[in-house]
């Protein structure tokens, strides 16, 4: 316990996570294709209708949650915390707002239709268990949550971004459209941002747990192993996008 105060939560869930569980989420073969330009149209415009309804239905609820978990009646002392968690919570909405109308821009630019998709059980899987950890769970564990997310989102498109080849400029719509997607989520403010996450986290976490108990760790374990399981679900296989047309 003493190495894990010294390195935070979250480096404790990242070395004990099997390689094969993390690579199966963020080297999903959804993302392989992505890569290396093979993914058809439809089937990005299924994840990318997948991703919209996460970002802009089950994400500012699952943050509105969390803001509501703030403690702003503890000693003076944790008060720099508490408005540095209701900061960067609000960057989180400001950021999913613009999110949402950069899915929607991708798309009409690129003659993604994101409209008529039936919702995937894994889109209801993972924004329910969003709603339940928000609103069941203590605050560190929603904050470990939403890190676990977005470090797992951002490992995924630097995946892509390994993957792909020199630009060609006789590349299609989807093609183009990959690369914009993998732009996005790749960049220095993006990981920037998980990393403040991270630290958020660490830090709530130490302040509630002075000396993690195992139980508090084992809790913390299983967010991070149920993000990762999500994760991999979340990306569509191949032949879905048939499926999945609503007529």
């Amino acid at each position: 316990m003493h190495a894990l105060r010294e390195t935070g939560i979250t480096h404790h869930l990242k070395e004990n996570t099997t390689l094969r569980s993390y690579s199966a989420a963020t080297q999903h073969e959804f993302l392989r294709a992505a890569g290396t330009l093979t993914l058809s149209p439809a089937r990005l415009a299924l994840w990318l209708c997948q991703d919209r309804i996460y970002a802009a239905h089950a994400y500012p609820r699952f943050i509105g949650l969390l803001i509501s978990k703030i403690p702003f009646d503890g000693p003076a002392v944790e008060e720099e915390l508490n408005r540095e968690t209701l900061a960067l919570l609000t960057i989180c909405l400001e950021g999913v707002i613009r999110e949402v109308a950069f899915f929607e821009g991708v798309a009409k630019e690129w003659g993604l239709d994101i409209n008529g998709w039936s919702e995937r059980k894994a889109t209801r899987d993972y924004t329910a268990e969003m709603a339940r950890v928000a609103s069941v769970g203590s605050l560190e564990e929603g904050l470990v949550f939403l890190w676990a997310m977005e470090q797992v989102y951002l490992d995924a498109w630097k995946y892509v971004k390994s993957l792909l080849p020199p630009q060609n400029v006789s590349e299609d719509n989807t093609a183009n459209a990959i690369r914009q997607l993998t732009n996005n989520w790749t960049t220095p403010e993006f990981e920037d941002f998980v990393q403040k996450v991270e630290d958020l986290a660490n830090r709530h976490f130490a302040r509630r747990h002075h000396g993690p108990s195992s139980s508090a760790v084992r809790a913390m374990e299983s967010i991070w192993a149920r993000v990762v399981e999500l994760e991999e679900m979340f990306w569509p296989d191949d032949g879905e996008d048939t499926r999945l047309r609503a007529l």
